[in-house]
């Protein structure tokens, strides 16, 4: 009898300890959450919401803010061989939203971009669109103050959602971006993987087939940035990156601002080139004025539009949070871009404020 007496005493700690692990699984209703992955602020879980393209489950990392009334939410992107595990420059956007009571969210948006179902890619677009809806359905979100980050392959996918989805966002910050994957693609042939990446993408080479070309357009920022013009929008990049600071030419981000912004405010495109092949700024490009939040990378060149800015920055393949996180934390949507940053924060936090994404 008392073998069955402890087997049972046995089975209720069990069941007891299963109960507690479902309690702290289902902390906030019916959102699982999990711990995030190494690298990752404890106080940011890792949860799974619905894709509304297919119905799969789809993961994200999210930090919710305390306050009860309703608080800016900052969507950070990863980087092209990333997902949303990903941590590195990206934990410093969570420690800013921790620090500022701001919700957050890293969705995956199908992973690395050398797959079909991710890289600009129908899914992945709506991917984040209902990664931004589900915050808003869960949490108290102010809609006003939507912001969206991200460098390298993120900055690509910020340009992309800019122009795929204007109407959301208050801010887009986007870092590095490549903007035309077509341009990239031929950029890194028989130099780096990304090429490779490219090609499993669009089904082959972008040379030898006019599918594939099709393809790297339908996926490719700049297909859809006109319809940005409306979106308060910084795009910055290094002056070595293309060259020994990075993978990306910088180049990118000035054809991105053109594409943005009226005819008459377009970069020179001879002077573009001619400021990429040397890093030197050209006669007929202004030197930019300094600006703090830039700290020891200061802008080189800098032109704005209306709602729209470019900055050539002392740097590499990289962003400055700094920069980035107070630039968005003063933009409103619906309201002209706000380029005067009079308010500063800096993080509490100690670790390298920029980063190198690929």
């Amino acid at each position: 009898m008392s073998h069955l007496c402890d087997g049972l005493r046995f089975k209720i700690l069990i069941i007891l300890a299963v109960n507690m692990c479902t309690m702290m699984v289902y902390a906030e209703g019916e959102q699982m959450l999990k711990p995030a992955p190494k690298g990752w602020p404890e106080e940011v879980k890792a949860i799974e919401y619905e894709a509304s393209i297919d119905a799969s489950q789809q993961p994200m990392l999210i930090y919710t803010a305390q306050a009860k009334e309703k608080r800016p939410l900052l969507v950070g992107l990863h980087t092209w061989s990333g997902g949303y595990e990903q941590a590195g420059g990206e934990a410093v956007y969570a420690r800013w939203c921790m620090e500022n009571d701001w919700h957050f969210i890293h969705p995956d948006f199908r992973g690395p971009n050398w797959t079909p179902e991710a890289c600009g890619s129908e899914m992945a677009v709506q991917d984040v669109l209902d990664a931004v809806i589900f915050m808003q359905e869960n949490h108290s979100v102010d809609v006003d103050r939507i912001y969206l980050v991200g460098v390298s392959g993120g900055g690509y996918s910020s340009l992309l959602m800019a122009g795929r989805s204007p109407e959301i966002w208050a801010g887009v910050s986007a870092w590095v971006p490549i903007t035309d994957l077509g341009v990239w693609w031929e950029q890194c042939d028989g130099k780096l993987n990304y090429a490779k990446h490219i090609e499993k993408v669009v089904g082959g080479r972008p040379d030898e087939n006019p599918k594939t070309i099709e393809e790297c357009a339908k996926r490719s920022a700049s297909t859809y940035l006109d319809k940005a013009v409306g979106v308060n929008l910084d795009i910055n990049a290094g002056v070595t990156d293309g060259h020994e600071g990075g993978s990306v030419p910088f180049s990118h981000s000035l054809y991105a601002f053109n594409q943005v912004v009226p005819d008459k405010d377009h970069i020179d495109p001879d002077l573009i080139e001619a400021f990429y092949e040397t890093e030197t700024l050209p006669e007929g490009l202004e030197k930019a004025d300094t600006d703090a939040l830039y700290g020891e990378k200061q802008p080189i060149f800098r032109k704005v539009s209306k709602n729209t800015r470019v900055t050539i920055f002392d740097g590499k393949h990289e962003i400055i949070h700094t920069a980035a996180l107070n630039w968005l934390a003063q933009q409103r949507k619906g309201k002209a871009a706000n380029w005067d940053i009079k308010e500063r924060y800096d993080l509490k936090t100690t670790d390298n404020e920029t980063e190198s994404g690929k």
